[in-house]
């Protein structure tokens, strides 16, 4: 018997073609569409509806490093196209925030999310590039969600990756579908008392 309620455990993500219902129909998946703005209003909008414990992001990621492949959790979160470099500040850091980078203490790869679809080296470095997983993950930090993020790479954010995503974009699905079922979401979510799973 899972521990959990179906509305405290919720998937976002951008795309059907990118993990259809039916492979999961044990969780709750919503679908933000492309893009931050996007990603920022499902996010708050399933946060105030069901007040989840944990929020899950995946999706497709471009590789800013040629050896990877396959699925990787993502710790590490940054905003590629915050440019005010005119005013002193460093590429992807927000003026007048304290906190630019966003991590949950977890271990993985860094990735920066911005409003463009990435085929050439991007300013910032990062290991991983995609359009939504910075702004979810803020969202969480500000609303006090616990928050894990996985990226099936699809291609190398070169002048080949539309091509290659349009191609491997929803190859990861059977693979996040074998993780996520592995995890221990009661143990993360400090779970103790047994309660009845819901529909």
């Amino acid at each position: 018997m899972l521990l959990y309620k179906r509305q405290e455990v919720l998937l976002i993500i951008a795309l059907k073609e990118e993990l259809p219902r039916n492979l999961l129909p044990e969780f709750s998946i919503e679908y933000c569409g492309v893009g931050k703005i996007n990603a920022t209003y499902k996010a708050l909008e399933i946060i105030s509806k069901y007040e989840p414990k944990l929020i899950i992001n995946f999706g497709t990621a471009g590789s800013l490093r040629k050896n990877l492949f396959g699925l990787h959790e993502v710790s590490h979160f940054f905003q590629r196209d915050m440019d005010a470099t005119a005013l002193g500040f460093k590429i992807g850091v927000t003026p007048f925030e304290e906190r630019s980078v966003i991590d949950f203490g977890r271990t993985g790869l860094s990735c920066s999310s911005g409003d463009n679809f990435v085929s050439s080296p991007p300013e910032l470095k990062t290991d991983l590039v995609d359009m939504e997983a910075y702004a979810i993950a803020k969202v969480c930090v500000l609303k006090n969600v616990q928050f894990m993020c996985f990226k099936y790479v699809s291609d190398n954010a070169d002048e080949s990756a539309s091509k290659n995503w349009k191609a491997n974009a929803s190859l990861g699905a059977t693979a996040f579908k074998d993780m996520v079922k592995n995890l221990d979401l009661q143990t993360m979510l400090g779970l103790r008392e047994k309660e009845q799973y819901e529909n």
